[in-house]
């Protein structure tokens, strides 16, 4: 099975912290990777966007990813909520959910993977342990790691 171009595969990140969106972008940047991302503020965003709805309503500008990177406490909706969301559709249920976050309580990383996290990651304070995890997300979940079949429309490059 040939593995799609990194250029068309699709991460998702679900972050509501301005400086935080601001500091994965930085770093994606410093990573000189070429997969594609968007951003979406909170829960409600995150399903407006796998479902095409409103603004994310174009396939061809807002697929479906291949990689949702999600923080847990987030506004209107939160990272739980999320995946137990994610999870119990069959349409998304092979949707690989990496959480990225803050939090290292215990608790949160055992909730996390109860309802259906693929990984539970801490966020690195400093910019160069960023760089690094993400290219290992992105090694592992996008280049190595081999997932069941999902339909995606295709993304075109600009």
């Amino acid at each position: 099975m040939k593995r799609p171009n990194l250029e068309t595969q699709v991460i998702l990140l679900a972050e509501d912290q301005e400086g935080d969106i601001d500091l994965m972008r930085h770093a994606f940047k410093k990573a000189r990777r070429k997969t594609p991302f968007h951003v979406v503020r909170d829960g409600e965003e995150v399903l407006a966007y796998l479902k095409g709805e409103g603004v994310y309503s174009n396939r061809s500008e807002y697929p479906l990813p291949h990689l949702l990177l999600l923080d847990l406490k987030m506004p209107r909706m939160n990272g739980f909520e999320v995946l137990r969301w994610i999870r119990a559709r069959p349409d998304y249920k092979n949707l690989v959910v990496v959480v990225l976050t803050a939090s290292e309580e215990l608790w949160d990383v055992d909730q996390a993977y109860k309802w259906g996290a693929n990984s539970f990651l801490v966020k690195p304070v400093h910019i160069k342990e960023l760089v690094r995890l993400l290219d290992a997300v992105q090694d592992y979940w996008l280049e190595h790691n081999r997932n069941p079949h999902v339909e995606r429309p295709f993304l075109r490059i600009k």
